[in-house]
């Protein structure tokens, strides 16, 4: 019974004629096009409604792995007319072909798969991915896509996720975690420090604060200075740095007119040497 699948197999292939892969190249093409354009549709309706940015952009990945499944799926039983059988031992062929030297290439795509099932990350989460760090621009069959803060674009491998701890500073939600450190003289008054740069944060204009989302002050202990570290959640992660570079100038501004001094720079650049 194998062989004979294996014949019909070979022989459907061999009366593959041009008028059949222009149609499945059409077929493809068609996906393609769908799933660009339902990926950015799906993309301004996000940036459209705040509240729900993050969930539909939760849609985008799995709506390319539908599109794209039954498009392959179309081609192989319509197209080429292929027996559920001969689907099957067309899936063993590809599992060679994996062993053969495109292994890396099918890792990568099952990784994808794993990615938009599992919800390891989505479509708008802060990731730290391996010696990468920024936010998920899309997620693809082959590799995920990320902004960095310096505005660079990388093409991450989906395959990462087998070999590298995976970070994700916000989950799914739209608020994300921020934390900064200052560094204040020894014998500041320590009590008007935190007091000022909590002001900071809850006037900040990119802070939420809620009873799951409080802010944090906390204080360390050095042998020549003091460090004060703030932990507050951002309203959209995207104010992140932004978030952290107008507390950090507000703070600053303050400590300055109450006679509050950061440690020399002696200090400093021996802490960091050490």
């Amino acid at each position: 019974m194998v062989e004979s699948e294996v014949d019909a197999f070979v022989t459907t292939f061999g009366q593959v004629d041009t008028q059949t892969v222009l149609v499945s190249l059409a077929i493809i093409a068609i996906a393609v096009l769908l799933a660009k354009i339902v990926a950015f549709l799906l993309t301004k309706l996000s940036e459209m409604s705040w509240r729900y940015r993050l969930h539909l952009k939760t849609i985008i990945p799995l709506s390319k792995v539908l599109i794209y499944s039954f498009a392959i799926y179309y081609i192989l039983a319509s197209i080429f007319a292929l027996s559920l059988n001969q689907l099957v031992l067309l899936s063993g062929l590809i599992g060679a072909a994996i062993g053969f030297g495109l292994r890396n290439l099918f890792e990568d795509i099952a990784a994808g798969v794993i990615i938009v099932m599992e919800k390891t990350y989505q479509v708008g989460d802060r990731i730290e991915m391996g010696k990468y760090y920024g936010e998920v621009k899309d997620i693809g069959l082959r590799a995920t896509r990320l902004v960095t803060p310096d505005d660079d674009l990388v093409s991450a491998p989906n395959n990462l996720i087998f070999t590298e701890c995976v970070a994700s500073g916000n989950s799914g939600s739209s608020e994300m975690m921020a934390s900064l450190d200052i560094y204040i003289e020894n014998d500041s008054d320590i009590d008007l420090a935190m007091k000022i740069l909590r002001e900071a944060v809850v006037t900040s204009r990119f802070v939420y604060i809620s009873p799951e989302r409080p802010v944090t002050i906390l204080l360390n202990d050095h042998p020549f200075y003091k460090s004060l570290k703030a932990r507050a959640y951002v309203n959209d992660l995207r104010d992140e740095f932004v978030f952290r570079s107008d507390i950090t100038r507000r703070t600053w501004n303050e400590f300055y007119k109450r006679g509050i001094r950061p440690p020399k720079a002696h200090i400093m650049s021996h802490v960091e040497n050490t």
